[in-house]
């Protein structure tokens, strides 16, 4: 598996200063790893997890989710109105409600991580 390592600097209460390693993983990535593990041309590999990706966005354009046993859901989460500061002007916006794509992992999959982390 290709990983890239990438550093987040996060300072907590007054003091300290916590340096955290993530972890992270390209979309090249991805189809190189499934290229790899099914003998499948990274051309094909690429094809279908793009296809994957566009069908996606498509459903959940049309306002529809995407629910995947073991895996996740691709859902479309409501946020309220609400009140909000600008700033830079000193006044206060009003942020209507909207909608926003949003990953909800199953709970297999959070298990999974929990417990190889």
């Amino acid at each position: 598996m290709f990983l890239h390592e990438r550093k987040i600097i996060s300072l907590h209460s007054k003091f300290g200063i916590t340096i955290k390693n993530i972890l992270e993983m390209t979309k090249a990535e991805i189809v190189a790893e499934i290229a790899n593990k099914t003998g499948i041309e990274k051309i094909a590999v690429q094809s279908v997890v793009e296809t994957f990706m566009e069908s996606v966005k498509g459903a959940m354009i049309k306002g529809e989710n995407v629910y995947m046993r073991g895996f996740g859901s691709f859902i479309i989460k409501e946020r309220a109105e609400k009140t909000g500061r600008n700033i830079s002007k000193n006044t206060t916006i009003i942020i209507p409600a909207h909608k926003i794509p949003a990953f909800k992992p199953a709970k297999t999959f959070v298990n999974e991580v929990k417990n190889n982390l």
